[in-house]
């Protein structure tokens, strides 16, 4: 049915809401809280100044499209819209619980349980927009946010500003994304559809069975290669208490032939997703590595990651071991022995 908002409207925004303080910033735009006059509700608005978009990006930009299209309990809201002729206000839901790996981090434990049930969410999203020919295109940690700070929190979608809208039978070309989530198919210049997002799950479900990232490397280029070789493991310590089937689904995902690769509805069908799945609580260094990528995530902010038209090439350019992979994490160290020592678990 898609999302029933109001038309664009040409009158000021400040009419109807009062515009507060800045809740974040993008290549094209900047998020800023705001009070709704007639009730005291609170939004989030997004406001995309026209000037920093040339004409192509004009052209290709689907934001606006797709968020009128989106209506889906795992996905933000978009209520209303305004234009003028330099900047366009996008009145959306306010999302308050945090991001994902904070929420984790902030809860100090976690489990496999917990896990699959979040899977679960966003498959069922990713689904929903696939079916309406959504392709979001820029699925990791930092779009996935709560709601509201209560335990029972939905886990919401957010940031469509790389989403494309396709026909079932499209494919993409643009090369854009985020390292390290990114698909290999991107990463080799080939038409991609849909199952890029499918990749990028399988990236967030690595990470949160063991706390660290399946590629990582200093090298940019180096990292690329791995990615488009799918070379990963499941090395012990981290994994050994991690279940068959919770692999097994990793494994489906991080599958570098996208037609082989799993489906929103296979990934829902999976017994990861359907069965009964542990709740035995992971180790509590999960938790400190966990803490830890985020802390690094959160030094790099201001830096651009996202690599937008005609600048996603030049990432290949950068001879290895100059350090300009920022995008990349580094394997935790191996413990001294493979045993986990129960004395320092935080659960």
């Amino acid at each position: 049915m898609g999302n029933n908002i109001k038309k664009l409207r040409k009158d000021e925004i400040t009419k109807y809401y009062e515009i507060g303080g800045k809740l974040g910033t993008g290549s094209f735009a900047v998020v800023k809280q705001a009070t709704r006059k007639s009730d005291g509700k609170q939004f989030a608005i997004k406001v995309i100044k026209k000037s920093k978009l040339n004409a192509e990006e004009l052209a290709v930009h689907d934001e606006v499209e797709i968020m009128h299209k989106v209506d889906h309990p795992n996905c933000v809201k978009l209520f209303e819209m305004f234009e003028t002729s330099k900047k366009l206000y996008m009145v959306l839901e306010l999302l308050t619980g945090g991001e994902l790996f904070d929420r984790i981090v902030a809860k100090g434990s976690y489990s496999e349980k917990e896990a699959s049930q979040l899977i679960r969410d966003i498959a069922g999203a990713i689904k929903y927009l696939h079916s309406i020919g959504v392709v979001h295109r820029d699925l990791k940690p930092e779009n996935l946010l709560y709601l509201n700070p209560k335990p029972d929190s939905p886990i919401k979608i957010t940031d469509f500003g790389l989403a494309k809208l396709k026909g079932t039978a499209d494919s993409m070309t643009t090369a854009c994304g985020t390292p390290g989530y990114v698909a290999p198919e991107v990463l080799k210049n080939e038409p991609y559809d849909k199952a890029v997002d499918m990749w990028s799950l399988g990236v967030i479900l690595y990470i949160l069975l063991c706390g660290f990232p399946p590629f990582y490397h200093e090298s940019t280029a180096q990292l690329y290669k791995q990615i488009k070789k799918g070379e990963y493991d499941f090395p012990d310590p981290y994994w050994t208490d991690i279940s068959a089937e919770a692999k097994n689904l990793v494994t489906c995902l991080l599958t570098v032939n996208p037609k082989k690769r799993y489906t929103a509805e296979q990934v829902l069908a999976h017994p990861w997703i359907t069965g009964q799945t542990s709740d035995k609580k992971f180790h509590g260094s999960h938790n400190e590595r966990l803490k830890q990528l985020q802390a690094r995530r959160k030094l790099r902010r201001g830096v651009q990651m996202v690599m937008a038209v005609n600048k996603f090439s030049a990432m290949f350019r950068y001879p290895e071991g100059s350090g300009t992979a920022a995008a990349t994490f580094q394997r935790p160290a191996p413990r001294p022995d493979s045993k986990h020592d129960d004395d320092d678990d935080d659960d």
